[in-house]
C-alpha cells in the first residue's frame, strides 16, 4: 500500500494523546490488583469473587473492541472515541461507588468496554496517516508511551490503597477519563473517512472476510499468544511470590513492576531496529526470545529452582520479547486490508484479550502450583505464536480482503 492510498488530508493525531487514551483502558487491569484483598474485605467478598472484577475487565476490552472498530470505520473515530470516553468515566464513577462486589463486577465491565475505545482508535488512528515500517515505528513509539504507565501501576496503585483506600483507585481512573475526553475534544482530529454508507452486513461481512484470512488470523492470534499471553504470569505473580517464594505483598508489587517494564525496554528496541530489519522478521525472533525464555523458566521450575531473581530475571527476558512483538504484530494484522483498518483494530483487539483471558482462566486451574502453571501457558503460547506466524507468512497476499463498499 502507497502513502497515497492514506487519506491525503487526515492529519497526524498527537501521538501523546493516543497514547493516553490507549494507556487509560489498560491501566485499569494493573492498578486495581493491589486493591483486590481491601476491595475483599469491606465487600465481604471473597478472593475468587473480586478476581471476577480483573477477569471481566479482560474480557470487556475483547468484547467492546468488535463494535468500535467497523463503528469508527462507518462514523469516523472521533465521534466513537467521545462516546467509548463518556462510558468509560460514568462506569468508573459506578464502580467507586458500588455497595456491593456484584456492582462493582459490573460496574468494572461497563468500564472495559468503555475503556477499550481508546485502544482500537488508538492504535487505526497511527495506521491511518502511517504505512509499513512508518506505522510499525509509531505503534511502537506509542507502545512505549503507554507501557512506562503499567510498569508503575501496581506500585501507584499500593500507595492509593494505603493512603487513601481502595476506592481512591477507581476514582483515579475516573478523573484519568476525564482528562482524556478534555483533551481529546480539544486537539483530536478526525483521521478516517466518516459518512460510509456501509450497513450492519457490510460490517459483519468485513469481519467474515478478515476471519477468512489466513494471513490476519495467524498475526491475530499468533499477537495474543505472544503478548497477552503474559496476563497469565500476572494474576499468578502474587501467588508465585507471596505463598511459593514467600515474600510480601509489597515486595510482589515491586517485582511486577520490574517484570511489567521489560515491555518498556521492548519498545525502545523495536523503535530502533525497525528501520533495520523486516517487520515480519523483528517479529518472528522477538517471540522467540520470549519462548526461550519462557521454557528457561519451565525447567527451573520443573527442577524446584525457584528463586525471587531467577524468576524476575526469566520472566523480564520474556516481557522484553512482549514488548518487541506488540506493536510489530498489531502492524502487521491491522496492514492485511488497507480498506477496513477499524474492523481489523477491533477484530485484532478482541483476539488479543480474549486470548488474555483464556491464558488468565488457564493459570486459575493450576492454583495448586501457580508458578508451574504459568510457565506451561508461557511456554505453550510462545510455541504456538510462532506457529502462528509462519502460517501468516505463508499466506500473505498483497490483494485486498474486502471490495469498496
Amino acid at each position: 500500500m502507497s502513502r497515497a492510498s492514506l487519506s491525503p488530508s487526515a492529519p497526524h493525531a498527537p501521538l501523546w494523546l493516543l497514547a493516553m487514551l490507549v494507556f487509560s483502558g489498560t491501566v485499569g487491569v494493573h492498578i486495581f490488583v493491589p486493591a483486590l484483598p481491601s476491595a475483599a474485605l469491606d465487600l465481604g467478598a471473597s478472593a475468587g469473587t473480586m478476581q471476577w472484577t480483573v477477569s471481566l475487565y479482560i474480557l470487556g476490552l475483547a468484547i467492546g473492541q468488535l463494535a468500535y472498530g467497523p463503528l469508527s470505520d462507518r462514523y469516523g473515530r472521533r465521534p466513537v472515541l467521545m462516546g467509548g470516553l463518556v462510558l468509560y468515566i460514568v462506569s468508573g464513577l459506578a464502580a467507586a461507588l458500588a455497595p456491593q462486589a456484584q456492582a462493582l463486577i459490573a460496574a468494572r465491565l461497563f468500564q472495559a468496554l468503555g475503556g477499550c475505545a481508546g485502544m482500537v482508535l488508538g492504535r487505526a488512528m497511527v495506521r491511518d496517516t502511517a504505512v509499513g515500517g512508518e506505522a510499525a515505528r509509531r505503534l511502537a513509539l506509542m507502545n512505549l508511551m503507554v507501557t512506562i504507565g503499567p510498569s508503575f501501576a501496581p506500585l501507584f496503585g499500593g500507595l492509593l490503597v494505603s493512603a487513601l483506600g481502595w476506592r481512591s483507585v477507581l476514582v483515579f481512573l475516573c478523573l484519568l477519563g476525564l482528562v482524556g475526553l478534555a483533551c481529546a475534544w480539544q486537539l483530536l482530529p478526525e483521521t478516517g473517512r466518516p459518512g460510509s454508507q456501509a450497513g450492519a452486513g457490510v460490517l459483519m461481512r468485513h469481519y467474515r472476510h478478515l476471519l477468512q484470512s489466513r494471513s490476519f488470523v495467524g498475526f491475530a492470534v499468533g499477537g495474543g499468544c505472544a503478548t497477552t499471553s503474559m496476563y497469565a504470569f500476572i494474576a499468578a505473580a502474587p501467588f508465585v511470590f507471596v505463598d511459593q517464594l514467600h515474600r510480601s505483598i509489597h515486595e510482589a508489587s515491586v517485582a511486577i513492576a520490574i517484570l511489567v517494564s521489560g515491555m518498556w525496554l521492548g519498545s525502545v528496541l523495536t523503535s530502533r531496529l525497525i528501520t533495520r530489519v523486516s517487520v515480519q522478521r523483528l517479529l518472528v525472533r522477538s517471540n522467540l526470545l520470549s519462548v526461550i525464555a519462557a521454557f528457561v523458566f519451565l525447567a527451573g521450575t520443573l527442577l524446584d529452582r525457584l528463586s525471587v531473581p531467577f524468576v524476575v530475571v526469566t520472566v523480564f527476558v520474556f516481557t522484553v520479547g512482549v514488548g518487541m512483538a506488540s506493536p510489530t504484530a498489531l502492524a502487521q494484522a491491522i496492514s492485511v486490508d488497507p480498506q477496513v483498518i477499524g474492523s481489523a483494530s477491533g477484530l485484532y483487539g478482541f483476539t488479543q484479550m480474549t486470548v488474555g483471558a483464556f491464558c488468565t482462566s488457564l493459570v486459575a486451574l493450576g492454583s495448586g502450583n501457580p508458578a508451574l502453571a504459568a510457565a506451561l501457558v508461557l511456554a505453550g503460547t510462545g510455541v504456538l505464536a510462532q506457529l502462528c506466524f509462519w502460517v501468516a507468512a505463508r499466506h500473505r497476499s498483497t490483494s485486498r480482503l474486502v471490495g469498496d463498499a
